[in-house]
């Protein structure tokens, strides 16, 4: 218990503490353990800047630009729209994607960090809404993930980690709200709202050589792919032009990220990123 407060207190999650993210500690956190501020990430939505929020990107959707919560997701609306539902979800998957993949490459440290900021910067604001649909309380597995990270345990158990937290957002997934939407242009929305804020923080990235911006828009970036993977026929079937759009987007977003590890030169232009980005808000009619 102790190394782990000790790791959540250095990455400024305090709050994600008072949360109740050690419940089943039994209160050994101790007292005060709740009073530290979250620390604001190098270019995410809490430092204010265009981060993955989106609150200052151009062309945001609604869902993007909106800057409810620390990260840029509409947590009021969460209860009752499947799309900002769904939005918290995937940026939850985003860090844990990239957490994973850091961690493959030897960012022990840069994976900790992005196991543990969705706690604090999604999940602890989404507990109400969990709790009226019903959905049990996962912020535990980020914990046990960004631990054995920080641990240097192996690659497996951080593996195992990550598989737990990735059925824990499936399940969370089938409680989304509103039965009767239109699973396509949910889906559609959703892996829209990703790829502009992996583009967002692709902008941060070509004025900032730092790690943490690229490793946020690369889960952003995957998580949009996969997504697409599962849902592009049925987004194709409904909206011809979205899927057209989404596919050349997601194009640009794989030059733009191509691994894990930031590579020593961005191989495309910060402006073909935002151009395709705003095409596929056009196109979902964002």
């Amino acid at each position: 218990m102790n190394s782990t407060l000790k790791l959540w207190t250095t990455l400024g999650l305090g709050t994600a503490l008072a949360g109740g993210l050690l419940s089943a500690c039994g209160g050994e956190a101790g007292e005060g353990a709740g009073t530290a501020a979250v620390a604001p990430r190098e270019g995410g939505a809490a430092a204010g800047g265009e981060g993955e929020g989106g609150a200052g990107g151009e062309g945001a959707g609604d869902q993007a630009a909106g800057g409810e919560g620390e990260g840029g997701v509409a947590v009021a609306d969460a209860a009752t729209d499947p799309v900002a539902y769904g939005i918290a979800l995937a940026v939850t998957e985003a860090h844990v994607v990239a957490a994973r993949d850091a961690y493959v490459a030897g960012k022990k440290d840069a994976a900790a960090e992005m196991f543990a900021h969705p706690a604090a910067e999604v999940l602890v604001e989404m507990d109400p809404v969990f709790a009226k649909l019903g959905v049990a309380d996962f912020k535990p597995l980020l914990t046990a993930a960004s631990t054995a990270a920080a641990e240097g345990k192996s690659t497996a158990e951080v593996g195992k980690a990550y598989d737990a937290i990735i059925v824990a957002l499936r399940g969370a997934a089938k409680k989304a709200p509103g039965g009767g939407a239109n699973e396509a242009k949910t889906a559609a929305a959703i892996i829209a709202d990703m790829i502009e804020r992996s583009g967002a923080m692709y902008r941060t990235v070509a004025k900032d050589d730092g790690y943490e911006p690229y490793l946020d828009g690369y889960g952003f970036a995957k998580v949009a792919a996969s997504a697409f993977a599962t849902s592009g026929a049925a987004i194709k079937a409904d909206n011809p032009d979205a899927h057209a759009r989404i596919t050349e987007a997601l194009a640009a977003l794989k030059q733009a990220y191509p691994t894990a590890t930031r590579p020593a030169s961005l191989a495309i232009a910060q402006g073909a990123v935002s151009a395709a980005s705003s095409k596929v808000m056009l196109a979902i009619g964002s």
